[in-house]
């Protein structure tokens, strides 16, 4: 069985020196160093400009293939930047790359979305609902059924108890979220969108003025619940933020508030599982997603909800 080869900076420079000798763009390599947080790609910083993301197995490349394709899909649909593809191919048999061009910008993590920025999440969002979902399956993007959002709930009530031994996380604030009112906030039959699936700040480009500039990491989208998108921003921007940008993309009270408790949910279980010893994200991260989805919106009554059109509600 061959053995799957690890990429160096030296692995990256020797393709670099090819693609950029077959362009003759240039005589000497560019500068490179690996990127911190590359995810599941080994991930290079080429320049000031450019990012090389390498896939370290078939599976990945499969991902990577099908990403490429999803890109050109839906850039004319968003108003923010998607990245571009400069150059892909292969840097060992059956394992691909990607260079794109950088989106000027930092990650959500470092800047503050502002009110403009809302409107630009908006436009992501209405961008996806856009997609023709029939065009994003036959490129190969997976259907997911909804999540239960009650069997979420008790998951995060055990997660909590564990959060409080540790002094994290008062689990009383989970009461908020009745089993009637998780039942109510099912995902609505129909309802199944291109969704990008991940969210998070590293995704989210935004620039010092608060505007978000770009979307990466579209390797996870999915055909499925929106809300899904709502949590992650909830997770990523905030509570209060992602929930006006969802209304003003057209979301009603369900959706969003089935946004709010999957990102809730989820960051309370993601921080008890790496608290557990589980997971490689840092845990002031998650503290950080955790404090970010717990924050108070207008709409919190959630048992309140007609049972037959909650998007009366906002």
């Amino acid at each position: 069985m061959t053995q799957t080869p690890t990429p160096t900076a030296d692995t990256v420079r020797r393709l670099l020196h090819a693609l950029l000798g077959e362009t003759g763009t240039a005589t000497g390599g560019p500068d490179v160093r690996p990127v911190a947080a590359g995810g599941a790609y080994s991930t290079w910083w080429v320049g000031s400009r450019q990012v090389l993301r390498l896939a370290p197995d078939r599976d990945a490349a499969a991902r990577q293939r099908r990403e490429l394709r999803l890109r050109e899909l839906v850039r004319p649909h968003l108003p923010v930047a998607v990245p571009t593809s400069v150059a892909h191919g292969e840097w060992a048999p059956g394992l691909t790359y990607t260079l794109d061009g950088r989106v000027a910008g930092g990650s959500a993590e470092g800047h503050e979305v502002s009110a403009v920025g809302e409107a630009d999440l908006a436009g992501l969002l209405t961008g996806l609902r856009e997609v023709p979902v029939r065009q994003a399956e036959q490129l190969g993007v997976a259907r997911v059924a909804p999540r239960s959002l009650e069997g979420l709930r008790r998951a995060a009530v055990r997660a909590a108890e564990r959060l409080a031994d540790a002094d994290e996380f008062d689990p009383a604030r989970l009461h908020q979220l009745t089993p009637p009112a998780a039942v109510q906030l099912a995902a609505q039959p129909g309802s199944a969108v291109l969704v990008h699936h991940a969210l998070a700040d590293d995704h989210l480009v935004v620039s010092a003025d608060g505007r978000v500039r770009g979307v990466l990491g579209w390797t996870d989208a999915i055909v499925g619940d929106p809300a899904e998108d709502i949590a992650g921003l909830a997770r990523a921007v905030g509570a209060p933020a992602a929930v006006r940008a969802a209304t003003l993309a057209g979301y009603g009270a369900r959706p969003c508030l089935r946004g709010l408790w999957l990102a809730r949910c989820d960051a309370v279980l993601r921080l008890a599982d790496r608290l557990a010893g589980r997971g490689t994200t840092p845990p002031p991260l998650l503290r950080t997603r955790l404090r970010r989805a717990w924050e108070a919106i207008l709409l919190e009554r959630v048992t309140d909800l007609p049972t037959e059109d909650a998007d009366d509600a906002l």
